[in-house]
């Protein structure tokens, strides 16, 4: 579930493995390349947290960050 923090969209995903976590961070890239719209995150071991803002909008959260947000969660 993506709680909404300090204007972002926040969600930690847990995997197996650092080479799990590697492959869906390179999902979310490339998901993120193609719409232009690109998270912060931040990677430690088998763990990914993920915040979405949108900048462009003065970082707060818009339709784009909850359909990119939709979008991760079927990769995951």
């Amino acid at each position: 579930m993506w709680e909404e923090i300090n204007n972002s969209l926040y969600k930690r995903f847990e995997f197996e493995d650092f080479a799990n976590a590697f492959a869906f961070m390179t999902k979310v890239a490339l998901l993120a390349e193609s719409s232009n719209h690109h998270p912060k995150w931040m990677n430690e071991w088998d763990k990914v947290d993920i915040w979405l803002s949108t900048h462009d909008q003065g970082y707060t959260v818009t339709e784009r960050d909850r359909q990119l947000a939709a979008a991760i969660d079927k990769i995951a």
